[in-house]
């Protein structure tokens, strides 16, 4: 039975010191960006049932705006068309790799929906198995609006949710089929072999051990599926693989949160092991309407931190988005198969 918990997050103090990091930030070298100071979660009870955690915020969840709301008003909006809230939409698919207008001379920072955008929209249907038509169609609006992880669905120009396609023999003849719709960077990726038992560690100002059980549980997940990973706990940073950590708005990795609504967490391929949670996102334990599982989101997190991308399988764990007060929790066979596949378990 699922807790009806809600975990409200606690702004940190101006005193508290920022975080040590092993690893250097992947971000680019001309931003000077500063650490933000991380989350304190706390709690006023020991007993899971009636914890409840106070916030001081000033970007409560009743206050703040949807990220995605500039989507409602663009429904029909195709190639060749002006409307306000289009350069929103770019920036939404430059967010998850759909964009790059870096890459070409034209100016993105307007309102024209251009063939860029045309072809951007397009490969966003594809993706979500959505009808391609390069309109933003209710279908198409709907599915972006919904909230999602911040980890890109095309890296570095590489669509990794492109389902593979496969040479099969069957009664003498070679027939092509799909043979998986989960997706990861060519094994380039991974955890070295031979490590196979990851240590991880929370920030220290997450004391709840409603949020430490949830992500415990979502990482024995993992290790029940692949019987190949096994992971533990440490309260040791300098000895850890993996960190977990709340934050809010921007926090100096490069991909800046946007409040409840929008982005929930994202990871960082192996070897870099860092998973944030956007502080500001209205999280529970267990199914709660208007309210996130935090442990679906952590098991879907600790996909990327393996080295999985996102899938087209709209029921997998690796999936992109998730809506609102549901629980999913238990890994998929596109899930499990994607894991063995890039280990060669």
């Amino acid at each position: 039975m699922y807790l009806s918990l809600f975990l409200l997050l606690l702004l940190v103090p101006s005193n508290a010191e920022n975080p040590t990091h092993k690893k250097p930030l992947l971000v680019p070298s001309n931003k000077n960006l500063e650490i933000k100071k991380p989350l304190i979660v706390s709690s006023n009870s020991e007993n899971p049932e009636s914890l409840h955690v106070t916030s001081n915020s000033e970007n409560l969840a009743t206050t703040k705006p949807q990220p995605f709301s500039f989507l409602n008003h663009l429904k029909g909006c195709k190639k060749g068309g002006n409307l306000t809230g289009i350069r929103e939409l770019k920036k939404y698919l430059n967010k998850f790799g759909y964009l790059n207008y870096k890459s070409t001379n034209g100016s993105h920072d307007n309102d024209h929906f251009d063939e860029m955008l045309d072809a951007a929209v397009k490969t966003y249907q594809a993706n979500y198995n959505l009808k391609i038509t390069g309109i933003l169609d209710s279908e198409t609006i709907s599915k972006m609006a919904m909230p999602r992880c911040g980890f890109p669905d095309i890296i570095n120009g590489t669509n990794s949710m492109t389902k593979k396609i496969q040479g099969h023999q069957h009664h003498g003849s070679t027939k092509l089929h799909i043979v998986a719709h989960y997706s990861y960077l060519g094994g380039s990726y991974k955890w070295p072999a031979g490590k196979t038992r990851l240590y991880y560690w929370f920030e220290t100002h997450i004391t709840s051990s409603s949020i430490k059980q949830a992500v415990a549980r979502a990482f024995n997940r993992w290790a029940a599926a692949t019987q190949y990973f096994t992971f533990q706990e440490t309260l040791n940073f300098q000895s850890s693989d993996l960190t977990i950590t709340f934050y809010r708005g921007d926090h100096g990795d490069g991909s800046p949160f946007d409040g409840p609504g929008g982005i929930l967490a994202h990871a960082f391929y192996p070897t870099d092991g860092r998973l944030h949670f956007d502080a500001d996102e209205r999280f529970s334990i267990g199914a709660i309407p208007n309210y996130i599982d935090l442990e679906s989101v952590a098991v879907h997190e600790i996909g990327h931190l393996l080295g999985l991308s996102h899938s087209t399988v709209q029921n997998a764990i690796m999936y992109p988005s998730i809506p609102y007060g549901v629980v999913k929790t238990n890994l998929q066979p596109d899930d499990i198969q994607g894991i063995k596949a890039l280990y060669n378990i």
